[in-house]
């Protein structure tokens, strides 16, 4: 345990490059303690409002917070909302100099209404129509320059239209070229498109119909269905998120290797898979062995979900969190 104690402080510093869907997280809670005459829903009395960064957001938060250096070229509009995540996530450490603004998108606005722990309604806000070429050409022209210095790529693909086929061929060709690792948080719909990433990080339900296969039941089935994976894609890993069933890790030639959940309370799993990716990203940068990696962000997973709302997972908790590792 101590080995991956030690891991921890190497990935402090390292610049890594995030790609995909930038969006506010806004969270507006209160309490409910009566019903609506006009209409049998529950009326919210607001006691709290906030706006988080959500998405490759998230990702990049997650990344700032663990001691790295994040890059993020990603898309907001033209608006306030813009405006105002740009400015938490530089607060927070993240480089968003290759952040386009596009007056003709507005900022992915996701907010969700909670009465205590309960969340009642979400309503997006959002324009998930294709990126016209011109736009693809200015973000893959940030992407190059940004991952120059960068150690490891993160596609988070969030299905909002910024990552789809042409960018994702040519991330993979220059990262590649480079030796540079890339992971995916994936979307179901553009399951296919990842053939030949470093490793994909679907939670089970993403991996069972992003194959279209049938729900698997038993370990050995999700073993199963964790090779199908490898050979369908043809990647060097698979990383299958699986609730308070830990995480399963499939590479080729190898056993798998099963991670159970290290969470004590789980208060929240919302941003959970960004803190997986992010946490095993930053250590794939470091170039820790992907076992451990994948150990690691078992460990950061653990802690985040013991968090309300958006939340990230600091070094010291990191290492609190791997010393308890049974």
């Amino acid at each position: 345990m101590s080995d991956l104690v030690s891991r921890v402080r190497p990935m402090a510093g390292l610049p890594v490059l995030i790609i995909g869907d930038l969006m506010v997280d806004r969270y507006i809670r209160g309490s409910v303690n009566r019903i609506s005459p006009e209409a049998p829903v529950p009326v919210v009395d607001v006691h709290h409002e906030e706006f988080m960064p959500g998405g490759a957001g998230n990702v990049a938060s997650n990344i700032a917070a663990l001691g790295g250096k994040p890059r993020l070229v990603s898309l907001v509009g033209e608006d306030p909302d813009g405006d105002r995540l740009l400015g938490t996530l530089r607060d927070r450490g993240v480089d968003v100099s290759s952040v386009v603004a596009d007056p003709n998108r507005p900022t992915i606005l996701k907010t969700r209404v909670l009465a205590g722990h309960q969340q009642v309604v979400r309503f997006d806000r959002e324009n998930r129509s294709p990126f016209p070429k011109g736009l693809v050409d200015r973000l893959l022209e940030n992407i190059h320059e940004k991952l120059k210095d960068a150690r490891a790529v993160v596609i988070s693909d969030y299905g909002k239209g910024m990552v789809n086929r042409r960018l994702l061929r040519t991330v993979l060709g220059w990262a590649h070229r480079q030796g540079k690792p890339v992971t995916v948080d994936p979307k179901i719909e553009h399951f296919l498109s990842y053939r030949g990433v470093d490793c994909i990080t679907p939670n089970l339900k993403e991996a069972t119909e992003g194959v279209r296969a049938l729900p698997p039941q038993t370990d050995a089935e999700v073993d199963q269905l964790g090779q199908r994976i490898l050979r369908r894609l043809r990647c060097r890993s698979v990383l299958i998120t699986r609730s308070e069933r830990g995480m399963s890790l499939y590479r080729e030639g190898q056993p798998p290797l099963h991670i159970p959940s290290q969470a004590q309370e789980v208060f929240d799993v919302t941003g959970a898979g960004d803190t997986v990716i992010a946490a095993l990203s930053l250590a794939l940068a470091a170039k820790i062995p992907l076992a451990d990696a994948a150990r690691i962000s078992n460990a950061a997973a653990g802690v985040v979900v013991g968090k309300l709302g958006t939340a990230t997972v600091s070094p010291s908790e990191l290492m609190t969190a791997l010393r308890k590792r049974p």
